[in-house]
């Protein structure tokens, strides 16, 4: 079995037995310190001629193909020339599939082997993004979201599943080319167990959900809301992390993505196509982070949750405060913020 000084496997998540942090180390990517010291800090190039998503022959085999709002099937393997949004393994994962993990203690430290999925969704144009999508493309995109979502949840080893987009060389994006990634995970990251664990008081002190309350006092008072349809609602939280966060919640209660309908995914992606355009005009095309808060899938009942998205501006940088107290500093009224987006 491998020691710590020298792991076997691509990558490992560390304890920290204080705050019950997981840290992940990819040791399967590793660097001499001093690759650190000489790394250039400069801008992304932006060209589809270097863009390795635009040859996807040099790529993992596909996992899931679709083609103007219609799954495709694979034939040997390959992308077929007709697709809009494919599904490819990370070439260089985060997380590799085995049979099960391996758990180590060190002394007061546990740690797991990095066992789990990593793959990335990517639309076709290399240049256009949600903000320029039409509501069909970007229900194109949900749906390739919960195709995996369904297809990896129900791997033993898998207890949290992360649906994130990195937007911009502030948000870490290390490629251009407008992309999502989903890791499916054998731990439930500490952030996600607050946002579970706060939900679940909540609602066994009022034996209602916290997020519906927030939605129905936002709703009355619409000072926070920037877009609503039917079934979602797009807004600016009561306590946004950051200038011009924003939430977009079902209306519905509703614990998990993975149910969601052909009809609840339209509306999802009419709200998020909105969200995303007045974000995109009124930041004049700002870097940012999204990602989707959905329940567990560690065979738990979670009916007290309510899954949502949530969109961060990297309109700031963390700085000693932030960093050493985890309060974040937003530098406008979530109220105001609103008000502008609306106008978008």
């Amino acid at each position: 079995m491998a020691d710590s000084k020298n792991p076997k496997f691509p990558s490992e998540l560390r304890l920290d037995p204080v705050s019950q942090d997981w840290v992940l180390i990819a040791t399967g990517r590793a660097r001499r310190p001093e690759t650190f010291q000489k790394e250039r800090r400069s801008s992304k190039e932006d060209s589809a001629l270097a863009c390795p998503f635009e040859g996807l022959d040099e790529q993992e085999k596909p996992t899931a193909v679709f083609f103007n709002g219609k799954q495709v099937r694979i034939k040997q393997g390959s992308v077929p020339d007709s697709w809009s949004t494919v599904v490819i393994p990370n070439k260089y994962p985060a997380f590799s599939p085995v049979v099960s993990p391996r758990t180590r203690i060190i002394g007061p430290y546990e740690t797991i082997e990095g066992v789990g999925f990593h793959e990335v969704i990517i639309t076709k144009d290399h240049r256009k993004d949600i903000p320029q999508f039409t509501i069909a493309q970007v229900k194109e995109l949900i749906d390739a979201y919960q195709e995996r979502y369904l297809a990896l949840m129900s791997e033993e080893f898998v207890n949290y599943i992360a649906i994130f987009k990195n937007k911009g060389e502030k948000a870490g994006a290390t490629i251009v080319h407008p992309h999502s990634q989903l890791i499916a995970t054998p731990v439930t990251a500490a952030d996600i167990q607050r946002s579970m664990q706060g939900s679940k008081q909540y609602f066994a002190r009022y034996s209602r959900c916290v997020h519906c309350d927030m939605i129905q006092w936002d709703l009355q008072e619409k000072q926070r809301i920037i877009f609503e349809n039917d079934s979602f609602v797009a807004l600016c939280p009561f306590a946004s992390r950051v200038a011009f966060e924003v939430r977009v919640y079902p209306k519905e209660h509703l614990s998990y993505f993975e149910e969601s309908t052909e009809e609840q995914k339209k509306r999802f992606a009419q709200a998020l196509s909105v969200a995303m355009q007045k974000l995109f005009k009124g930041l004049n095309d700002p870097d940012y982070n999204y990602f989707i808060h959905t329940a567990p899938v560690d065979g738990g009942k979670h009916s007290y949750y309510h899954w949502h998205l949530e969109i961060l501006p990297k309109t700031s940088t963390w700085a000693g405060f932030e960093i050493s107290t985890g309060i974040e500093i937003s530098t406008i009224e979530p109220e105001k913020a609103a008000a502008f987006l609306k106008k978008q």
